[in-house]
């Protein structure tokens, strides 16, 4: 694509250089060469990418003043260089052949599957299957009788998609991901103690956008519906349990765990290893700091708070909060250990 035909889909404006500047590629500055796109969002690495090899560069405006120190470079300035970059390495990306429907795939009676779609040497595709156009499935992917996929998803190898799921438009699965399998809900009987499981009939719905990462699980609902709403991104090896409502465009980091019967606001963020229990809420644009745990039943708000703050600890409140008290208990521990040793901090 030229320089001119990224500006034409993403914005920005060229202040220097050629908009028939040819872009192939995105990289970082170090590795830049011909052909490349590079990108800086402050003035230290501004100065960096006017002086590498790449083609062009995308800066934030008033980070392109000593473009005449560059010369030979094109120059994009956009207010978020880094989603300009991010966009236009989408672009860019080649894309991959339509292979159609391989001869080792598994087909099921009266699958629909739309014009451009691939589906891959040994996935199983299950009876009354529906996979939009230009969906692919690839290698060894499952999926399970009755399903929906829409347009432009990508499914990577070994997923395993069950029987009451539908996938919304562009979602990506990466490899081993778990889509609606049952959830963890047993009625013990008082007189015995055995566990008997309660129904896991429900649904699963994944809006579109979102992206799943390797060998995450996602659990149906019991009775109604799990669902994961539009623009979330799940990292590798999180847990949703059943019952769950993931809100719009939420980021669940690795190693997270949210048990069932929980919702999660629009724009929240839950670092790694955050523990939500059940029926417990995390209000919108919340921030779990890593570790961090909602205790079952619980609301986590960010209600009188400055914007952006980060809940920590278990359970979850403040992180200015959490380090005071760990001041005080180590101020206190220090008075402990001095009283019995005579050994004063």
């Amino acid at each position: 694509m030229t320089l001119g035909e990224l500006i034409e889909a993403l914005g920005g404006e060229i202040v220097a250089g050629s908009p028939e500047i040819v872009i192939a590629d995105v990289t970082e500055v170090a590795a830049a060469r011909g052909l490349d796109l590079v990108f800086a969002e402050n003035a230290e690495n501004a100065r960096e990418a006017l002086q590498c090899n790449a083609s062009a560069v995308v800066l934030k405006p008033g980070l392109a003043d000593s473009a005449t120190e560059a010369g030979h470079i094109g120059i994009v300035v956009a207010e978020q260089p880094r989603l300009w970059f991010a966009k236009a390495a989408k672009l860019l990306a080649a894309a991959q052949p339509i292979a159609g429907v391989h001869h080792l795939a598994i087909l099921g009676a009266q699958v629909e599957i739309g014009s451009g779609a691939t589906i891959a040497a040994g996935a199983i595709v299950g009876d009354q299957v529906k996979i939009g156009g230009g969906t692919r499935v690839e290698a060894g992917a499952v999926i399970g009788a009755g399903v929906a996929v829409g347009y432009h998803c990508k499914i990577y190898p070994r997923v395993v998609i069950y029987p009451g799921t539908t996938v919304g438009d562009r979602v990506v699965i990466h490899a081993g991901a778990v889509l609606g399998a049952d959830g963890f809900g047993y009625v013990r009987d008082s007189t015995t103690g055995a566990y008997t499981q309660f129904p896991q009939e429900g649904t699963l719905v994944i809006e579109d956008d979102v992206e799943i990462g390797a060998n995450s699980t996602i659990d149906r609902g019991a009775l109604a519906e799990t669902r994961i709403r539009r623009g979330t991104k799940i990292d590798n090896l999180v847990h949703v349990g059943h019952n769950c409502d993931i809100g719009e465009d939420v980021i669940l980091v690795a190693l997270t765990g949210i048990s069932g019967s929980s919702t999660v606001g629009n724009g929240a963020v839950l670092a790694g290893q955050v523990g939500i229990g059940d029926h417990a809420h995390v209000g919108p644009g919340v921030i779990l700091g890593g570790q961090a745990g909602v205790l079952s039943g619980k609301t986590v708000t960010n209600d009188g708070l400055p914007p952006g703050s980060v809940l920590w600890g278990t359970p979850a409140r403040p992180l200015k909060q959490v380090l005071r008290e760990q001041a005080v208990l180590k101020r206190l521990a220090g008075r402990k250990r001095g009283a019995e040793t005579g050994d004063w901090e």
